[in-house]
């Protein structure tokens, strides 16, 4: 946790004082960039593009630099385009955006204090709140803190004062740095996509929406003992704070989780995905976000006391209609027979795989086909690597290394340019499996997705 000294005293949250900011480091990027490509003019072709591409980096990485010291959602903005934006932005700007992760300096607990007891009021004297926090972020950061009456364990996250009324005037901001340093095309896709950053930031600051989805989640899981998910304490509720109970565990790269058994890491890498699954095939709504932060394991030290993942954050939500599920359902079956026919069939009936010529789906589904093999089975599925898959149909995770496959196979595809941008709902799903395929790896699970998704097809 970064020193007393090291914390924010307050945030740059006027408006003219973070678009001067942006404005005077644009112009300068945009500078930089337009005097780059001049002294290219005369160069080989090859050398243009390794002079592009270095200064481009070096660009991008100042401008990332000025963003962070703004703190707020313009911060969470640049981690938003990061995550989704690989498809649409060039991959020197993804690399430095992902460097926002990092830069989480804390705002200084008189400042947080101060905010707390205009959100509080008198309710904060019956809370004993740690100074130093447990978590930082680019809207938020989370205390823990002990309720007095009767000593219930709590956290509270609580929301930088101003970053939700700024969210419209950031969202401008970070277009117009965009289109000043004129180093990211203005095309159609990036327009929706970035409508689609604007909503979702909207709902991220909505603390009542997560309030909500956090106990409708809880509802779902209270019979599963496989599954901890925080309660919501309403008292200490507001606009701007969310309250629930503090619940203990271990972070999911913790080196304890692979000292684990086997056996036990299996089984905790099965429950991760199941969540997943569940929210595809069941519930029809889905937690986008894959970040490790947003999950804790609980180990469990008896027969009587089993592992359970602890799922913390329901910001991230996003509901997905009836239509859309069909056909990701659909994808996800002829994965499990491994079928290519039935995979190009299942491609239809979406605007995005409708707009799709019928003689490239065939390459498009060998892709598909791929990311889908850990729902298939050694009977039915030659291709799949030797030792992945053991004879109780157990996916090897980790060595089956199939996120960095996938990728190779859809760069060669004939139908790579038709995954350039795909639509933002596959990209949303395809985010969460993602994330559940690198748990499972982090931790070197072995599971058998097969078994398990078996029930809801």
């Amino acid at each position: 946790m970064s020193d007393q000294n090291d914390k924010l005293k307050q945030l740059k949250t006027s408006s003219m004082d973070r678009r001067l900011s942006i404005a005077k480091a644009s112009l300068l990027a945009g500078t930089r960039w337009a005097a780059s490509s001049a002294t290219t003019m005369f160069s080989n072709e090859a050398d243009k593009d390794k002079k592009r591409k270095k200064a481009m980096k070096e660009q991008a990485n100042y401008l990332v630099s000025e963003i962070g010291k703004l703190k707020g959602s313009i911060v969470k903005i640049g981690q938003m385009m990061a995550l989704y934006g690989e498809h649409f932005l060039p991959e020197e700007i993804t690399q430095a955006l992902n460097t926002l992760n990092n830069q989480t300096i804390a705002l200084a607990w008189p400042a947080i204090k101060e905010h707390l007891e205009q959100q509080l009021g008198t309710k904060l004297n019956d809370l004993t709140i740690d100074h130093e926090p447990l978590g930082t972020a680019s809207l938020a950061q989370v205390h823990r803190a002990t309720r007095k009456s009767d000593g219930l364990e709590i956290v509270l996250k609580i929301q930088y004062p101003g970053v939700a009324a700024a969210i419209d005037s950031d969202m401008s901001l970070f277009r117009n740095m965009l289109k000043l340093t004129r180093m990211v095309p203005q095309t159609r896709e990036f327009d929706q996509w970035f409508d689609e950053v604007r909503e979702m930031m909207h709902r991220e600051v909505d603390y009542g929406i997560e309030a909500a989805t956090t106990r409708r989640f809880a509802e779902r899981l209270k019979d599963d003992p496989r599954y901890i998910v925080p309660q919501i304490v309403d008292e200490y509720c507001t606009d701007q704070i969310l309250c629930m109970t503090f619940e203990r565990g271990v972070p999911i790269n913790s080196p304890v989780m692979l000292s684990l058994p086997q056996e036990r890491r299996n089984q905790i890498g099965e429950a991760s995905l199941e969540i997943a699954v569940r929210e595809i095939f069941e519930w029809g709504e889905m937690q986008t976000d894959p970040n490790f932060g947003n999950y804790l394991v609980r180990l469990g030290n008896s027969e009587d006391s089993q592992d359970k993942i602890v799922l913390l954050d329901f910001g991230a939500i996003r509901q997905f209609d009836e239509h859309l599920l069909s056909v990701a359902r659909n994808l996800i079956q002829a994965g499990y027979h491994h079928d290519s026919d039935e995979m190009v069939r299942a491609m239809t009936g979406y605007e995005f795989f409708d707009s799709i010529p019928q003689n490239i789906k065939p390459d498009m589904a060998k892709v598909f086909l791929l990311a889908t093999e850990a729902f298939s089975t050694t009977a039915n599925n030659p291709d799949l690597p030797e030792g992945v898959m053991d004879e109780q149909q157990r996916y090897d995770w980790k060595k089956s290394q199939l996120h960095s496959r996938v990728m190779q196979r859809a760069s060669k595809s004939m139908a790579s340019r038709y995954f350039s941008v795909p639509p933002k709902e596959f990209m949303f799903i395809s985010r969460k499996f993602i994330g559940a395929y690198t748990f499972m790896t982090v931790i070197d699970a072995k599971t058998n997705v097969r078994q398990m998704v078996t029930k809801f097809l």
